[in-house]
Order: structure tokens, then sequence, then C-alpha cells
């Protein structure tokens, strides 16, 4: 890997086996899931579901997120969830900066925060949405910004320039604010934001445990490469 600046790796997804799996590793420091992917992995009860995943996470990080749209309704989710945590376990509450109707969310990320509720405000993709979570959390709960780099770039734009600006409105607004790269594309995305100082990187787990090949020689990787080639033609019984 690239000289360790701290970078956190996080495990994004919702199977349960594999989360608590990855909970033994060390090179794994948390983990992130939403609705999307529960639904994906075939989760009926979300209750049940996430409080039964966290004694196992062995303490690492979790978000769990709300999936009201309004407001009033978000906020009543956010404290029952924040409510599951016991004294060992590090919950964070996931808020979308903002719903549906395009309405900020930012007044009840600010009250959560100052009532000590730990926050991951996801879906964030502007600089001035950037600013406005920044500012919603100063001197609140410890808390995560979670940028949508991947899916930025998937619109052809460079998400760093975004990236290292919110890193910067992060570290002006309060030490306790990470900055979390998300919609994680290439094992190649750890490096760009490892080097750039981002706190946290989540990615599904094929692309994790490729960055933990980081560093293999090119010319072993040539020859593995070409040992796959001749297998994969030998197991399917190609002839000319």
């Amino acid at each position: 890997m690239t000289k360790n600046k701290g970078i956190q790796l996080f495990l994004d997804g919702a199977d349960r086996a594999a989360m608590t799996s990855f909970a033994k590793d060390p090179k794994i420091h948390g983990f992130t899931t939403n609705p999307s992917l529960m639904r994906k992995s075939g989760v009926k009860d979300y209750r049940s579901f996430c409080r039964e995943l966290l004694p196992e996470l062995d303490g690492k990080p979790v978000s769990y997120e709300v999936f009201a749209d309004d407001l009033a309704g978000m906020l009543s989710q956010a404290k029952e969830i924040a409510s599951w945590a016991g004294p060992k376990d590090k919950l964070y509450v996931k808020i979308p900066v903002i719903n549906t109707q395009g309405e900020s969310t930012a007044p009840i990320i600010r009250e959560l925060s100052q009532a000590k509720v730990r926050l991951n405000v996801t879906a964030v993709f502007t600089l001035a949405q950037s600013w406005e979570v920044c500012q919603a959390l100063k001197g609140g709960a410890p808390s995560i910004l979670s940028v949508f780099a991947g899916r930025i770039a998937d619109t052809g734009r460079d998400p760093m320039p975004i990236m290292e600006a919110s890193l910067a409105m992060c570290r002006e607004s309060d030490r306790n604010i990470e900055l979390l790269w998300a919609s994680t594309r290439e094992a190649f995305n750890i490096v760009q934001a490892e080097k750039m100082g981002c706190d946290i990187i989540t990615a599904p787990g094929d692309l994790l445990k490729k960055s933990f090949a980081f560093g293999k020689d090119l010319f072993e990787m040539s020859l593995d490469t070409v040992k796959t080639f001749k297998a994969d033609s030998e197991a399917a019984g190609f002839k000319l």
C-alpha cells in the first residue's frame, strides 16, 4: 500500500457473514451500509438485522441509515437507531444531506449532533453541501462527511478538487469531522484517497481485498494473467 497517512478502510455492504468475517480482520477499520444494500442482501427486518449485527462487529464503527423522507421522521428514526448502541459500540446514524424533495437536512443534523449522536452525512456531491454539513456538525459529536467521489467521476468530472476542498472544510470546521470517500470504483481510489489525506474510504469486499496486494511485482501480475488465460482455455476445451 502507499505510505500510510492513517486512512481507514471500511467495508460497504449488508452481507452479515461477510461483515462478521471482516470484523476479525485488523486491516478493516469499520463498516457502512444503506437500505439499498440491505434490500439487495435480502434483509427483511431492518431493526432486527441491525441490532443483532452490532455485537458481532468487534466494536468497530458502523453506519446505519434512516429511511424516512420527511425531516420529522428522519429525526425520530435517528434517535431510535442511536439508542441501539451499547457501551462498546461505535454506531453512526446515516442521514442523507437532502430528502427526495431536495430539502436540506441541516436542521436535524445540527440538532442530532449537538445531542451527541454520531452522524454519517451521506449522498454529498457538491461543495455547497459539504460546507453546509460542516457548519451543522461543528462543535457536535464525532461525525463523518461522505462525499460520493465515484458517482461524481461517473458524470465525467474529476472528483479530486471536490474531495480536497471538502477535506479542507472538515479540518477548518471541526477536527471531529472525518471525510469519507464513498462510491469507490477501483482499488486505485484507495491510493488517491490516502495521498490526499482522506480519513476513510469505503468499498465492497472484493475491491478491499485487491488493496491487500498493493505493491505486488508487475511481472508477476503479467505471469498470473497469462496463467489464467491458459487455465481457462484448457477448462473450456478450446481447439483450433
